[in-house]
């Protein structure tokens, strides 16, 4: 008797089967969300333009937490796809797939900048002026061409993370993430934290993004902090934890924990925050979440994870 392998297809709504996607994405389950990505067949132009922007998606989150480099070439076949869409689809679902690559391709460019030589390496020191300045000047045409409130939001968290980390400019970037907050709770969200085609099935980009009210209340607490409002910095990235529990995001829910436990170490508590932080490396270890045990590591060793970056000597 010879065995003979078969292979069951079966017919799934393309929203469903990305949403799935996503879900495996932002639970740190990127090899399994790629694999379901490229099981898919799709007919159309923009089908398949959307599948291979969902696994740019995932290459990026991969690359952001797991130190992989896999978003390069997965950005170069979705461009490939979406180019091919010019004159065959409505110009609005035209421009919204447009704008989710463009961001996709600053999500990238930001990573390039704040991660060198497989090390987090914020500030402005020893990197190219012109490349930091057209990065802002990406995310400036991204908040001015958004098609809808949230994806301008992501825009101006974006350009509030370029502030912050890229140029040292601390005293600019609160602004761009209170814009970020405003927009992520517009509205009750309905299936939380996703940006564009790659994200969100079946919900406006207008009823809110509880992952980029997560991102701003992430960045707007480490100012509190800086600024010695630890009770105010609790408030924050106690709700930014939650709020990334709720829509799923593990390493993102891992690495948020750590920020609660500089505040344990800050208040005294140092063998809770011990405690705490070591299982979070643990946790992101067996998760394969490399960057963000790297950070817990380094905490256990005595570095400050929300440490400011330098601002750029004078004369650099």
């Amino acid at each position: 008797m010879t065995n003979t392998a078969s292979t069951l297809r079966t017919a799934v709504p393309l929203d469903e089967l990305i949403a799935a996607a996503r879900e495996l994405r932002i639970g740190g389950r990127w090899e399994r969300a790629t694999r379901l990505l490229e099981s898919a067949e799709a007919t159309d132009p923009r089908s398949r333009a959307r599948l291979a922007l969902a696994a740019a998606e995932v290459a990026l989150e991969s690359d952001w937490f797991g130190g992989t480099s896999l978003a390069g070439p997965r950005l170069a076949a979705a461009e490939e796809f979406v180019e091919s869409l010019d004159g065959k689809i409505a110009d609005e679902a035209h421009s919204d797939i447009h704008w989710d690559l463009d961001f996709l391709r600053l999500r990238h460019g930001y990573l390039r900048q704040v991660h060198v030589d497989g090390a987090s390496r914020a500030g402005p020191d020893g990197k190219d002026p012109d490349a930091l300045a057209a990065l802002r000047a990406h995310a400036e045409q991204l908040r001015g061409e958004a098609p809808d409130d949230v994806r301008r939001g992501w825009a101006e968290m974006y350009l509030g993370l370029v502030a912050d980390n890229l140029f040292a400019e601390r005293d600019l970037a609160p602004g761009h993430y209170e814009a970020a907050l405003r927009a992520g709770e517009a509205g009750e969200a309905g299936e939380a934290g996703a940006t564009g085609e790659a994200g969100r099935a079946g919900s406006s980009h207008d009823s809110g993004d509880d992952l980029l009210v997560r991102e701003a209340l992430r960045h707007l607490g480490d100012h509190d902090h800086d600024h010695g409002d630890h009770a105010r910095a609790r408030e924050r990235w106690s709700r930014a934890t939650e709020l990334g529990a709720r829509a799923g995001t593990v390493p993102g829910t891992l690495s948020q924990q750590l920020l609660l436990a500089v505040l344990a170490r800050d208040a005294g508590d140092e063998a809770g925050a011990v405690a705490l932080v070591g299982e979070i490396a643990r946790w992101a270890g067996a998760i394969g979440a490399v960057t963000t045990e790297t950070w817990a590591r380094g905490f256990l060793a005595g570095v400050d994870p929300t440490a400011a970056p330098a601002a750029a000597e004078s004369g650099s």
